[in-house]
Order: structure tokens, then sequence, then C-alpha cells
């Protein structure tokens, strides 16, 4: 059954992606699907906090994908810029499924059957419902 959650701020985003986090384990691969500012870089803060990573979440946009350390390494990727397997490979990005961290990766649906190469998959949907209103959908084996 689908973890729902209707969040009506960035903090109640980052407290739901805490209860999240709570059940994630290494080797998950969080695959997020929203539009541009709907909350998916928030969310990664929230899971970057319940894991005590240090340093700054921001959108790994340019960089490709942003590393942070915890008890279990959060590798944050963005894929808004990737168009296919063949980029995912020239970026290293399953080399990062072999690290023992949990991968958070905005805009998956760029690459086309990216699940069905993955295991251990969440999936995360969050939908605007107003300017500060999110309904957020997380569903996956251990949800």
């Amino acid at each position: 059954m689908p973890a729902e959650f209707v969040s009506n701020s960035e903090q109640e985003t980052r407290d739901f992606a805490k209860r999240i986090a709570a059940k994630l384990r290494a080797g998950d691969v969080i695959l997020f699907n929203g539009d541009m500012g709907a909350g998916k870089t928030a969310f990664t803060r929230g899971l970057a906090e319940y894991l005590g990573a240090d340093g700054e979440v921001s959108s790994p946009t340019f960089a490709l994908v942003h590393e942070y350390y915890g008890r279990i390494p959060l590798f944050h990727f963005d894929l808004y810029r990737i168009s296919g397997f063949d980029d995912l490979y020239a970026v290293g990005f399953f080399d990062y499924l072999d690290r023992g961290g949990i991968l958070a990766v905005e805009w998956s649906e760029n690459v086309p059957n990216l699940e069905n190469e993955l295991e251990n998959v969440v999936r995360v949907s969050i939908r605007k419902l107003s300017e500060n209103g999110r309904k957020i959908i997380v569903s996956g084996e251990a949800f």
C-alpha cells in the first residue's frame, strides 16, 4: 500500500521524508517524479537530515550528482540533462549502485525503462496542489 501525504510547507515535506528515510536501506534507489519546483530537492533534504549528512543539500542540476555522507551515504542525482543509458554510463551512474548508499534520482523519467534496470526501487511522486501544497505518494516494496 503506497504511503500518501499532503504537505503544506517545505518543512512538512522534509519531515515526511525523514519518516520515509527510516524505512530505507543501503542499496535503495529513489526515483522521483514531479514537475520543476515540486519539492524533490526539499524531500532529499529531509532524507539527508535523517541520515545525519553534513552540508547543504542543493539541486545537482549542473553537477549531475551530489554526495552526502552520514550513517548511510546519499547520492543525489539530477537526470534533467540526461537522455539515455549511454549518458548514465558516461557519468558513472551505475557505479554508485555498488557504493553502499541510497540513490535519490530526480528526473528519472528522462531515461525510459530505467526502473526496469534497477533493484530496490522506491517511487516518490510529488504533485503541486497549490503554491505551498504538495501531494506526495511513496511506493515500493517497503511501502
